[in-house]
């Protein structure tokens, strides 16, 4: 057949070649050609799909017949291009050509330059989270009581709050490295120190310290735990060496404060607040509880011992001074022998032998009285 018959609906348009060379296009109607040779191929596209993809795009490009039909990009290597259609955000674009048809669907472009590596918008949330927006940015989420640094191309730049990031692929390296700023512990545990006096004991102690400059931490030191567990060994070595062991032992809230003191100076260098240090655990050898029980139960038993002659002693001090007072003064005694025969005669039958009559006389006298 010589003649070719196209039909090009409302929503369609029609690309021409002509022996693989682009002629133009073709709008809505019904169109015919001659050819005889079969040099004439005619794609139909919808305008429905707004981004056309060609693999001679290149070429229908530079005809020129895109004109008022087409928003064209021509994207630089430092350039993106962010796409909205019908008002709703689509995707991003990297360098290169595209080509999107404005019949059919409102298409909205915007170029932004790729060299400012972190990427801001006001449609910032909505543009993270769209589908193709992992292909051309980096997408960073700080968590809640972290912090984010930023590290590009391996110089601090800023720390950053809780919240969303993001950065230009195919720039410059942008990292971000996440600092927890909640409380946490470390235990030092097993410490091994030998005391002033020659004793080996073992140590337990836990220090409680949070994060309060991020960018010293992850200056300073490549494992900031570590760092503090070794600092707490060194101190707790100095501190508890110079000590002897009675020392140690008796001095406890001093030795803990002295410890604090020191671990707070260098935690501060390494970009930390150490909230307390405390020592859990003394252990001593076998040998040595064993030889300080036998000193403590000695000890104890001696305390005992002098207690119980102060108060023997002081007993005896009691009944001497009674006996003189007594001696000193006969109407006390009297006094005395009266309460004593009323307690008897209350409780109890009261019988009374004498051997003189005076004496008899005397207690009748007495018991009479009462």
């Amino acid at each position: 057949m010589i003649w070719k018959r196209i039909k090009i609906r409302t929503f369609e348009v029609g690309l021409v070649f002509r022996e693989g060379e682009f002629q133009g296009l073709l709008s809505a109607g019904r169109h015919g050609f001659f050819d005889p040779w079969n040099h004439v191929r005619v794609e139909v596209v919808s305008q429905r799909e707004p981004w056309l993809v060609h693999e001679k795009l290149d070429l229908i490009i530079k005809s020129g017949a895109l004109h008022d039909r087409a928003v064209v990009l021509d994207l630089a290597d430092h350039e993106r291009a962010l796409v909205w259609i019908d008002n709703r955000f689509s995707h991003i674009l990297p360098a290169g050509q595209y080509v999107y048809w404005t019949g059919q669907r409102t298409v909205r472009t915007e170029i932004v330059d790729a060299r400012q590596v972190r990427f801001t918008h006001a449609a910032f949330n909505v543009i993270i989270r769209s589908a193709l927006a992992q292909q051309t940015l980096e997408v960073y989420s700080v968590p809640r009581d972290r912090v984010g640094v930023l590290f590009i191309d391996g110089q601090f730049v800023e720390v950053l709050n809780p919240g969303d990031y993001a950065f230009w692929c195919g720039g410059p390296d942008a990292r971000v490295v996440e600092v927890d700023l909640r409380e946490s512990m470390v235990d030092i545990s097993g410490q091994e120190i030998i005391t002033a006096d020659k004793v080996t004991l073992r140590v337990n102690a836990v220090v409680t310290y949070r994060i309060v400059d991020a960018r010293r931490v992850l200056n300073q030191t490549d494992d900031v735990r570590q760092a503090l567990y070794r600092e707490t060994q060194l101190v707790l070595r100095g501190v508890i060496g110079a000590r002897e062991l009675d020392q140690l032992l008796a001095e406890k809230d001093a030795v803990a404060s002295e410890i604090a003191e020191s671990v707070k100076r260098r935690a501060d260098e390494l970009g930390l607040a150490v909230a307390s240090v405390g020592i859990r655990d003394v252990i001593l050898p076998g040998e040595m509880k064993e030889l300080l029980n036998k000193v403590t139960e000695a000890r104890k038993a001696a305390e005992a011992n002098l207690i119980s002659r102060r108060e023997e002693t002081a007993a005896m001090r009691s009944q001497a001074n009674t006996a003189r007072l007594l001696a000193e003064n006969p109407t006390l005694m009297r006094l005395r022998e009266l309460e004593v025969l009323e307690k008897i005669a209350a409780t109890a039958k009261l019988n009374v032998f004498v051997g003189e009559k005076g004496l008899t006389d005397q207690v009748r006298h007495l018991i009479s009285s009462s």
